[in-house]
């Protein structure tokens, strides 16, 4: 089983993988509504709409686990998402990144390291993880790293097509 293939949950309840919700890249983020942070959710959108064409899916993952920051019920979550920044990607249901009930997905994830060579545990909201077509995470950006910086940019496009 790879990574794309662990068994996951969207917002509205369904079953899925990131391999039905992926067909190319995926470009999987741990969010929050009510951080310092979430104003990423704009980036990551345009992200989603720019290279959606190409093979990239930006795939949000709802988590509480920091200062509680994700307070919401799935229904207040897309209605944030949708009315506040337009959000059109797929949002998994809420999910702890860390810690002893840390998802499956997280505890592959959290393997890969980031451009320090430092894996483990997620450092905050927003952290960023490129996954290559095949399963593969190719590439870890921690939360301060904006969706729309250079070497994220660079990172896409050398996973998608020209």
């Amino acid at each position: 089983m790879t990574l794309k293939d662990i068994p996951l949950t969207t917002l509205d309840g369904r079953p899925a993988t990131l391999a039905e919700l992926s067909d190319g890249a995926t470009l999987v983020v741990n969010v929050a509504s009510k951080c310092g942070l979430t104003p990423q959710y704009a980036a990551l959108e345009k992200l989603a709409k720019d290279f959606g064409d190409r093979g990239l899916t930006v795939v949000g993952v709802p988590c509480n686990q920091f200062m509680g920051q994700e307070p919401g019920t799935a229904e207040e979550i897309q209605t944030f998402c949708s009315t506040t920044y337009g959000v059109t990607f797929p949002l998994l249901e809420k999910t702890d990144v860390n810690g002893d009930d840390r998802h499956p997905l997280y505890t592959e994830l959290t393997k890969a390291v980031d451009s320090d060579g430092k894996a483990g545990d997620i450092q905050w909201n927003f952290e960023k993880f490129l996954v290559s077509p095949d399963g593969e995470v190719v590439n870890r950006f921690r939360p301060r790293t904006e969706p729309d910086a250079p070497e994220v940019i660079e990172a896409i496009e050398a996973l998608l097509p020209s």
